[in-house]
């Protein structure tokens, strides 16, 4: 007889993640469909193809996307991400959440997305840059300080800013830093950015552990993805008292369980190009299932699915990454009793001080990161609140009480502006 092969695991299309959500949202708020119709749909939606010289003298085709949600309450915002596996699909539904994100904490921004179909790992600083400058030119039909303002996301930062930044300053002859957030100081960028998502995911574990009777001291914290979000997550809540006892990046993990020095952790990978042979190796998938207090995926996207839910060990899971959990393993978590702070909220650190940034780079007048540090708890606290009593009041979970709380003020704007003509 012959042996049966196991079916190909399918990865959920973000997209249909992001409608479905919406959808039991909308049925939850009992939203017009009218107004449903309207908040499925994006209001544009760019595909480029753009040549780009390389190294070598030939020409590389590059395939980039840009996609604007609903801007109801304000300009677009959202990053712009370089990775092999970018899809228009994943650029609608990371817009989509972006508008989400922006409307729980209450910043007057619609929500978008970008991105380039590439590896930048493989390429030249040249290479990037002139992609870089040649996709802002693409861009510049779309973006602009009051129009849509890009930041960084998944293999770009600051230096990417700063060419987006040039590129459009140019087109215009005169310096125009409020097109991106996420830029060096030195052009308008702001103090505090670099590690806002990062601390913002801790200030939201702090803030449920109180409301779940977890203590942070001592607690057991594993992180997937130790890059800028999940490195500065997982230091802020060592200095919380928390026990860092596995990580990860996209070549693996390290799992120690007397806990790791984040620090050292943080100098091995800039020393090794990584952090395989840190500590004990761990695969990704190992470490999403280990035992502890509180699981922090900072990734990408559909990393806890229907296949691995019923395995989680987690008392509190925060998302630091943009839709790591899949509705079917929502129900899935529920159904153990896991408080999960959902991604609009736990990551949402970000957004809020690009949103300061550029309030600082049109008024042209910049705060001392103590003061962006104490806005930022503000803020994100205050989000929290609303939330978890959203929640306490309809008897839900955090998922979709932060859903309920930001797609009733996207919809109220969409009503109170009205349909033109």
């Amino acid at each position: 007889m012959a042996k049966l092969e196991p079916a190909p695991t399918v990865t959920p299309n973000a997209w249909d993640t992001a409608l479905k959500q919406l959808d039991i949202v909308a049925d939850r708020l009992n939203l017009h469909a009218d107004l449903r119709a309207v908040l499925s749909t994006h209001k544009r939606e760019l595909t480029v193809h753009f040549p780009v010289r390389m190294d070598n003298g030939r020409i590389q085709v590059f395939t980039g996307y840009r996609v604007q949600h609903n801007i109801a309450r304000g300009p677009a915002k959202g990053g712009i991400r370089y990775h092999p596996h970018v899809s228009l699909d994943d650029v609608k539904a990371l817009a989509m959440w972006m508008t989400w994100k922006c409307a729980v904490v209450g910043i007057p921004f619609g929500g978008a997305k970008g991105g380039v179909v590439c590896n930048p790992k493989t390429m030249s600083s040249g290479e990037v840059e002139r992609m870089t400058r040649r996709f802002a030119t693409e861009l510049s039909i779309l973006i602009g300080p009051e129009s849509d303002i890009p930041a960084p996301d998944m293999n770009t930062n600051a230096q990417t800013m700063a060419w987006f930044m040039d590129t459009y300053s140019m087109h215009h002859g005169y310096s125009i830093p409020a097109v991106v957030t996420g830029k060096p100081l030195a052009v308008g960028g702001s103090e505090g950015r670099n590690d806002a998502t990062g601390l913002g995911v801790a200030l939201m574990i702090r803030e449920a552990s109180t409301r779940i009777g977890l203590p942070l001291q001592g607690a057991s914290v594993v992180v997937q993805g130790f890059g800028n979000v999940g490195s500065v997550a997982a230091l802020s809540l060592q200095n919380l008292g928390c026990r860092i006892i596995a990580i990860s990046d996209s070549q693996g993990g390290a799992y120690l369980e007397d806990g790791l020095d984040i620090a050292a952790a943080v100098r091995f990978k800039e020393a090794n190009g990584g952090i395989k042979g840190l500590a004990e190796d761990i695969t990704n998938e190992e470490l999403l299932e280990l035992p502890c207090d509180i699981l922090v995926p900072a990734a990408m996207e559909n990393q806890i699915t229907a296949d691995n839910a019923p395995r989680i060990q987690a008392k509190l899971l925060a998302e630091a990454a943009n839709g790591p959990v899949t509705p079917e393993a929502d129900v899935i978590l529920s159904e153990k009793c896991v408080f999960l702070l959902p991604d609009i909220l736990c990551n949402a650190g970000g957004v809020l001080v690009s949103y300061f940034e550029w309030v600082q780079d049109l008024q042209a007048f910049f705060w001392k990161e103590a003061e962006i540090v104490a806005k930022l708890e503000s803020v994100m606290v205050g989000a929290f609140n609303d939330v978890y009593q959203m929640a306490q009041s309809k008897q839900t979970d955090m998922r979709l009480a932060a859903y309920m709380v930001a797609v009733s003020r996207v919809a109220e704007a969409i009503v109170v502006r009205g349909i033109y003509p």
